[in-house]
């Protein structure tokens, strides 16, 4: 049985791996970003300590071999950059690799400045917390061995500073003033650092959470599409056969001599003809077939014809359409935004019978359409749970599908829903799309043409 993320991944268009390769990108590549920035601190302190360490308290230090390291971190802290703008994910392989380096500058620093007597040396134990956060557990025990080993070879190899080791003073003994300032560097640190890392990690378990939660959501909208569609198969023919007979009762003379009998059959057929296409739409979603149906036509005409047919099929009192598109692009007609912006309509007329309006507009290639009532607006647990299946105020069973469709189609075309109650009274949907979603593709026409 395939996992919610394997869902996911079919319903988008992408693999698996490409759907948690999406999610890894962002926090391996912002955990990188908090070394890059970790290794320009050090740079900078390594530079402020040399220096102190000479001006200040006159002790003798090798100054240009300590410069060379501090050049090549540079350059690999530049490198580092140059790969953090790189469109793959960051391995494990490439973080150890990262800390390997500030392993390996800082022993070389220390090994020319007192090895274990300097009591900067411990400053690993930031290396090997920062590894025990960002790295696999195999990786982290690695860092643990290799500065133990790192420690145990200054303590061997690694000339003492000539320091007086005068414990007795107190805070006033330089090597006890290098250790209190070593420890406000791992503290400070540490929790600058653990902290964004940790929001980079609870941010790609969120993300992870909402994929697993759109799964879940798409094969819910899978599963009601195979049962619309079984049902507008098990309509068709019940609506033809009605079909007949009202057409047949049109031409009898009992039905055409009656005025009042003609007009009601007339609205019937208008009515049954509204059920039919919303049986078509149904089945033309199902298969998916947008590709093979598109027709050739304008944003403006699009949704002008659109309001024209729902506007005369509807008991609307009160309707206002303002259109400000003022471009006219060619797009090709989507039925499943047509159901979607009906869908929209429905229910604003259903909370407002006395009024619905539309507003269209186009700002930076994106279509913003914004449906209005003045109906008793949204309770507020419903605005914070817009697009969940199931949410309504209507008490029936079933009901609350509509925004949730809705969300969804427009979320598979790259746009995004939004509701509020406004301040005068009622509510509003915003429905923002971006125009690529829709646009003409000039190759599908041209060969149905």
């Amino acid at each position: 049985m395939q996992s919610p993320l394997d869902f996911f991944a079919k319903a988008a268009g992408l693999s698996p791996s490409a759907a948690a390769a999406n999610v890894e990108f962002a926090a391996g590549h912002k955990n990188m970003l908090q070394l890059i920035e970790l290794r320009w601190i050090a740079v900078i302190g390594q530079v402020t300590t040399i220096a102190a360490a000479m001006l200040i308290f006159e002790i003798a230090l090798p100054l240009v071999h300590m410069l060379q390291v501090l050049a090549c971190l540079i350059a690999f802290n530049i490198a580092s950059h140059l790969r953090w703008h790189e469109r793959r994910p960051v391995s494990n392989g490439e973080m150890f690799l990262a800390l390997l380096v500030d392993v390996a500058s800082l022993t070389v620093l220390l090994y020319l400045s007192g090895g274990t007597t300097n009591p900067f040396a411990f400053l690993y134990l930031l290396q090997v917390i920062i590894s025990a956060v960002l790295l696999e557990v195999l990786w982290t025990w690695s860092i643990v061995v290799i500065t133990i080993l790192c420690m145990a070879g200054l303590a061997m190899y690694a000339q003492p500073l000539a320091l007086p080791f005068d414990h007795a003073r107190g805070i006033g003994s330089i090597y006890v003033q290098g250790l209190l300032v070593c420890f406000a560097l791992n503290a400070a640190l540490l929790v600058m650092f653990i902290s964004r890392i940790s929001d980079n990690l609870r941010e790609k378990a969120t993300q992870l959470a909402g994929l697993r939660q759109r799964a879940a959501e798409e094969e819910h909208i899978v599963r009601m599409g195979l049962l619309a569609s079984g049902a507008a198969h098990e309509l068709g023919t019940p609506l033809a056969t009605v079909s007949v007979i009202l057409g047949d009762w049109k031409r009898m003379p009992e039905f055409k001599n009656n005025p009042e009998l003609l007009e009601e059959i007339n609205e019937m057929q208008t009515q049954l003809k509204r059920c039919k296409a919303i049986v078509s739409g149904i089945l033309l979603s199902a298969g998916e077939a947008r590709g093979e149906s598109a027709v050739r036509t304008t944003i403006r005409h699009f949704l002008d014809g659109l309001v024209e047919k729902w506007q005369g099929s509807r008991p609307v009192r009160g309707f206002t359409y303002n259109n400000g598109i003022e471009v006219d692009l060619p797009v090709a007609s989507d039925s499943a935004l047509k159901q979607t912006i009906d869908n929209l309509l429905d229910n604003a007329l259903e909370a407002s019978p006395d009024w619905v309006g539309l507003d269209a507009r186009i700002e930076d290639g994106v279509l913003h359409l914004t449906v209005l009532d003045r109906g008793p607006g949204f309770a507020p647990g419903m605005l914070a749970q817009i697009g969940k299946p199931y949410q309504s105020t209507k008490g029936r069973p079933g009901s609350g599908l509509g925004l949730f469709l809705v969300v969804n189609v427009v979320r598979k075309l790259g746009g995004t829903v939004t509701a509020r109650n406004r301040e005068e009274g009622g509510a509003e949907v915003a429905l923002t799309l971006p125009l690529s979603a829709i646009e003409l593709e000039e190759d599908k026409i041209d060969s149905q043409a």
